[in-house]
């Protein structure tokens, strides 16, 4: 998920007194909502000007969204959810009796594109093509793609649901035991990832960067997303060369979007929900909301062009499912990744607590809440990480396999790493970072086959050593595979947001500002991108 968590879509009251003299009172509604909801501004704007009801979106991702429902965190400051799907959120105990009515709004699956000149030398345009054959393909790495991280974002986690089910070949909702040995034959499929991200939206922005060349990662030949992304894109003028949109034809998952008012709230709120929900549902917005976004409409007769619904498949009917397909495809499944974290230990960073701060937030990542989604961003069996300190100069720095089947020596080590950060001298950003490229060249040397990334955490200015200039030089000058490896700056404190903001878009990374969010908040984030 991006780091601007905040959408707020509160209407000037000029445009109420000339569109709605005959609406009723306005209300907001404070609804917790998926990120990708954004291209529906224009539709609240004008269903606000319509009924009253103003619309503030919150962005969450899905997971960490059903969480703060089943917990009730919620409901103390929102009124309504509105997810790409509530199916998650079913499967958690207490869950149901912290809801009301859920009405569906719109839809879309989440499917394959990929570049057509692809499509037609895998065979694949005009016939119907098999979770199978994508996953063999995938083994063969005749294609590349791109998706988001599974317990961060409802497109990923549908993706991992669809291939594991379709591969299974029951019909029918996994068990357990078929989720977990379903990891062999999905390896094949994920085997082709080379891009990922925490959110729909970053995933699609990256992919049109690497097929224009714009940024030096890898080529990526598709996206895993909703098919309204998808055909979004192709309509944009943005891509070089037109997807294929690739549903298998043995099914997929597809998103709702039920608006979901939360149990408690008033009757004002209810009859807000009520207003507006049947508003978004007549057919002349149904109509508007296909032809702006692409997605399916919920109404049955509301024409749309996007051809028949795919076959869907049977979605986990319990939570332990759900929990062993992610915790398999993070340590079993996944293309193991490599992080090198490059952490700021100033004299600055002594002041505040800053660096307990820093602290707490890499031992945070060596466990995790075990019923919380944290527990997804842990470092991860067969993960490569390496921490880096600096100050005047880079630090040494320490390397740490996680084991997969135990993973707690790995995970003891890097702890104990993080506990012995101390604080002194001054900033020297840009030496630190040459020195992460140069670890980044021997470990890809010798173990080509992960995703590769660099975490830059500083809390200031570099007032020391080389500089951003001497940086985008030697930039110039790496070989091809370091220069695909890209740098995701913690924004902290006094940090350079310009300068940060050059180094992420020179590198295809994205920056990340924990001066808004809790710095342990923001380290979890990040995972979803490397």
């Amino acid at each position: 998920m991006s780091g601007v968590r905040r959408i707020v879509l509160l209407l000037a009251l000029a445009l109420l007194a000339a569109g709605c003299t005959s609406a009723p009172e306005g209300t907001t509604l404070r609804v917790l909502a998926g990120s990708e909801l954004a291209d529906m501004v224009p539709i609240l704007e004008e269903a606000a000007r319509a009924t009253g009801v103003r619309v503030q979106l919150d962005q969450v991702g899905t997971l960490d969204g059903a969480e703060q429902v089943t917990s009730g965190a919620a409901a103390a400051t929102h009124d309504a959810v509105w997810f790409s799907s509530n199916r998650y959120l079913a499967l958690q105990p207490g869950a149901q009796a912290r809801i009301g009515t859920a009405t569906e709004i719109m839809s879309s699956p989440v499917v394959l594109g990929l570049r057509r000149s692809v499509a037609q030398r895998l065979g694949w345009v005009g016939r119907p093509v098999t979770w199978a054959e994508i996953a063999a393909a995938a083994g063969r790495t005749e294609f590349t793609y791109g998706m988001t991280d599974p317990s961060a974002s409802n497109s990923g986690f549908s993706t991992v649901v669809a291939v594991s089910t379709a591969l299974a070949g029951t019909g029918a909702a996994l068990t357990t035991a078929q989720a977990a040995s379903t990891a062999p034959a999905l390896r094949d499929y994920f085997s082709a990832q080379v891009l990922s991200a925490g959110s729909s939206g970053w995933l699609q922005d990256a992919f049109v960067r690497r097929t224009t060349g714009a940024d030096p990662g890898p080529h990526v030949d598709g996206l895993m997303n909703y098919e309204s992304v998808l055909v979004a894109l192709n309509a944009s003028g943005r891509l070089p060369e037109p997807l294929e949109i690739i549903s298998p034809a043995d099914g997929v998952v597809t998103a709702e979007y039920p608006f979901t008012v939360l149990a408690g709230a008033s009757e004002q709120v209810r009859d807000a929900v009520r207003r507006l929900t049947d508003h978004l549902r007549t057919p002349d917005v149904q109509r508007a909301i296909a032809e702006r976004t692409s997605r399916r409409p919920a109404v049955p007769g509301v024409p749309q062009t996007l051809g028949p619904a795919p076959v869907e498949l049977p979605f986990p009917a319990r939570a332990e499912v759900v929990d062993t397909l992610l915790t398999s495809w993070f340590d079993k499944v996944r293309r193991p990744s490599r992080t090198i974290y490059v952490l700021d230990v100033s004299g600055s960073m002594g002041e505040q607590d800053r660096i307990g701060r820093l602290r707490a937030s890499l031992t945070g990542l060596t466990g995790g809440d075990p019923g919380s989604a944290s527990r997804y961003r842990r470092f991860r069996g067969r993960e490569e990480v390496t921490l880096l300190p600096f100050s005047d100069r880079p630090g040494t720095p320490d390397t740490v396999t996680v084991p997969q089947d135990d993973p707690s020596p790995g995970l003891t080590r890097i702890a104990a790493d993080a506990a012995g950060l101390r604080p002194g001298g001054q900033t020297a950003i840009y030496d630190a970072l040459d020195s992460a490229y140069a670890v980044a060249a021997r470990q890809i040397t010798a173990d080509p086959d992960r995703f590769t990334s660099i975490v830059l955490m500083t809390d200031g200015a570099n007032n020391t050593g080389r500089d951003l200039a001497d940086f985008t030089a030697g930039q110039g000058a790496r070989a091809p595979a370091l220069k695909a490896v890209p740098i995701f700056p913690i924004l902290f404190a006094d940090s350079d947001t310009g300068e940060m903001e050059q180094l992420a878009t020179l590198t295809g990374g994205r920056t990340f500002d924990a001066r808004r969010l809790p710095l342990d908040q923001v380290f979890q984030e990040i995972r979803g991108y490397v």
